[in-house]
């Protein structure tokens, strides 16, 4: 099932839903092609430094994504399964292994040689206060430019939109079909916690690991660019020159392999939203079964061609990961958010909610990187205001379209919204749909876990922090801190397991129960 079609679970089948419908449709395909063009020109820079042909990144990309997307697409979804587990096992031996030839090659006193006072510290400020200007010089002129000299503000604006982000549940790609792939509530919750757990430890591992091993080795290199540091030379430039052969092969076969998992998981999210929710829903609901494979495989190769030509003229990953951050996230944050918790909210404000988001987001953040007063101001106060200005404005237009959508029309059936309370329980404005369901089932008990599920959210957010810091604190031999860092998991752990993973049981008894009650009166 795809985000889509869900959303008739919240807005029910009239021509309200079907606008949802649609409009979630598109903006699946905007993210898609999205997070294509971002992997496109990530994987042809990478690929150009190692694979032995006198290609550019962009045709290396060309042919990598040629080979992938043949047992993507013929393979399907058992191909992806097997394949995501096979390149995770070796992308994790690979990280592992990076992580260990750094703490053999850069000794805590030598990496203390090439970074500022405080490099090391989990906590900070206002303000980053690093200065590089004895090590490399340039660094503080990049963190200037980059806008992250007032870095608190940095963090506390990706705090607020990460909270909103979360609020507003997985979005309508593939984030929504695994959660949905799941049998049940208690299954999706421990897929997406075990996912943290499984990606965050190997991933740090080899991002401490190639960072200490380029500040250690590789800051004359870094000096001698000066103000046009190309920071995504460093992964490719860092492995060629300490990672000795064989070891080397593995590691770049486990970079691609995790390019080529995040690609067909990309790929693969793309044909439902055609077959099931266009296709299949309007236009021929009776085609054979070879039909609907075929215009499978037709859907995933245009997705292929579409963001092959994005990404061939995309000069920058970072332009495009900024995009995807500010703009697109921000597009679809204000429906989703809505959508749980007020009732009033219906498909019509759902579908302007999304598409002034949509527009907001394509237009908007070009549009602030060129206001030359803007960048003056933040280059002055050494202020990154792309990312959190971008996404407030883009949630913000999106937000007037949901109100504006919602309030012009009529609300949904209470058929359709007595349902979906019942079914989900949803915190928030539902105390009129609350009342018709007591009403009618005395016996109806709505969701009264809001502070135990609050304490969680603290409780994951100092977790998540921990196995973060954690494998850092071991690379760079900072064992203490580790230590400390493996103590925040270990009691986090314990707590979650009480108040978070021994209630699922429960909470999956109560919402079945509400669900058969619910079919029942169906």
């Amino acid at each position: 099932m795809t985000g889509a079609e869900w959303i008739q679970t919240r807005f029910g089948k009239g021509r309200g839903a079907q606008l949802a419908h649609i409009i979630v449709v598109v903006y699946a395909f905007v993210s898609i092609i999205g997070f294509f063009s971002y992997g496109f020109k990530g994987i042809g820079k990478f690929a150009a430094n190692f694979l032995p042909w006198s290609l550019t990144p962009n045709q290396y990309a060309l042919v990598l994504i040629a080979l992938t997307t043949i047992y993507v697409v013929k393979g399907g979804m058992f191909s992806v399964v097997v394949t995501e587990v096979l390149q995770f096992c070796i992308l994790s031996i690979a990280s592992f292994a990076v992580g260990i030839i750094a703490m053999a090659k850069v000794a805590p006193q030598i990496l203390h040689q090439f970074v500022p006072a405080g490099w090391d510290n989990l906590f900070f400020g206002w303000h980053l206060n690093l200065d590089w200007s004895a090590l490399i010089p340039s660094a503080n002129a990049k963190i200037a430019e980059d806008g992250y000299g007032l870095f608190g503000f940095f963090v506390m604006a990706l705090l607020f939109k990460g909270i909103l982000i979360s609020a507003a549940g997985p979005a309508p790609n593939y984030d929504m079909q695994r959660v949905l792939s799941c049998k049940n509530p208690r299954e999706a919750s421990m897929m997406s916690g075990w996912v943290n757990v499984v990606l965050t430890f190997p991933r740090y591992f080899l991002i401490t690991g190639l960072t200490i091993l380029a500040l250690a080795f590789y800051s004359d290199h870094i000096r001698a660019m000066g103000t046009k540091m190309d920071f995504e030379a460093v992964l490719p430039l860092a492995l060629g020159r300490f990672v000795p052969a064989g070891l080397l092969g593995f590691l770049i076969a486990g970079l691609l392999a995790a390019y080529m998992s995040n690609f067909a998981a990309t790929v693969n999210a793309a044909p439902p939203y055609f077959v099931n929710d266009i296709y299949k829903r309007f236009i021929n609901p009776n085609a054979s079964p070879r039909t609907y494979v075929r215009l499978s495989y037709l859907s995933s190769f245009v997705v292929v061609v579409i963001g092959v030509l994005m990404g061939w003229y995309v000069t920058s990953v970072n332009d495009v990961v900024v995009w995807i951050v500010s703009g697109l996230w921000g597009g679809y944050t204000a429906s989703n958010l809505l959508k749980w918790y007020w009732w009033r909210f219906n498909g019509y404000g759902y579908f302007w909610g999304m598409v002034t988001g949509i527009t907001a987001s394509l237009t908007i953040p070009p549009v602030l990187d060129r206001i030359p007063a803007l960048q003056a101001f933040a280059h002055a106060r050494s202020l990154n205001v792309s990312v959190p200005l971008g996404f407030a404005l883009v949630f913000g237009v999106s937000l007037i379209g949901c109100l504006a959508g919602t309030l012009l029309t009529a609300p949904e059936d209470d058929a359709v919204l007595k349902d979906f309370y019942r079914r989900v329980r949803p915190w928030g404005f539902w105390s009129p749909i609350l009342r018709q369901v007591v009403q009618e089932d005395p016996s109806f008990q709505r969701n009264r876990d809001f502070w135990r599920d609050m304490f969680n959210v603290v409780v994951g957010i100092s977790w998540q922090v921990a196995l973060v810091a954690l494998p850092i604190y071991i690379v760079i031999q900072s064992y203490q801190r580790a230590a400390l860092a493996g103590a925040v998991v270990a009691v986090a752990s314990v707590i979650l397991k009480i108040t978070w993973y021994d209630h699922l049981r429960k909470l999956e008894v109560e919402m079945a129960a509400n669900a058969e009650l619910s079919t029942g009166r169906a």
